[in-house]
């Protein structure tokens, strides 16, 4: 059986992720940080910071999604990550904003940062480590 090629939204994922681990940034795609939400990409960086990042590749896909705004409290940066022909003055204000293709990104606009409260930073980081370890344990070892 063939794997389903990758959607537009996850080969912008793919640059993202890997520009971010240029930035000692380690990213898990379509994270659930509760019961309802999920992120495209959720990153966590060397100092215990978070950031979120949703990918749009289209202004239809952006035009869909009115949930973003209840991402912002899951994360100390908020982002767009946009093809280079994306429309980006569609994208909010005061929020981020990545180019990216298949194969890197560049942040063009920082978002501006939000410092989660401590309680719910530690809940996350440790969501965070438990999902990427199953995953890993997925890849190991498939049969499980």
């Amino acid at each position: 059986m063939r794997d389903q090629a990758p959607q537009p939204g996850q080969l912008l994922a793919r640059g993202v992720c890997r520009h971010l681990r240029g930035h000692d940034f380690d990213s898990i795609v379509e994270f659930t940080p509760e019961r309802g939400r999920r992120v495209d990409v959720m990153a966590l960086g060397p100092k215990g910071e978070i950031w979120v990042v949703e990918c749009k590749s289209s202004r239809a896909d952006f035009m869909s999604d009115g949930k973003w705004r209840g991402y912002l409290q899951w994360c100390d940066r908020y982002f767009w990550a946009v093809g280079p022909d994306f429309p980006v003055e569609l994208l909010p204000d005061g929020t981020g904003l990545i180019m990216a293709d298949a194969y890197g990104a560049e942040i063009i606009r920082m978002g501006p940062e939000t410092r989660l409260a401590a309680a719910r930073r530690a809940a996350l980081t440790r969501r965070f480590a438990r999902h990427a370890a199953r995953r890993l344990h997925a890849v190991l070892d498939p049969g499980l």
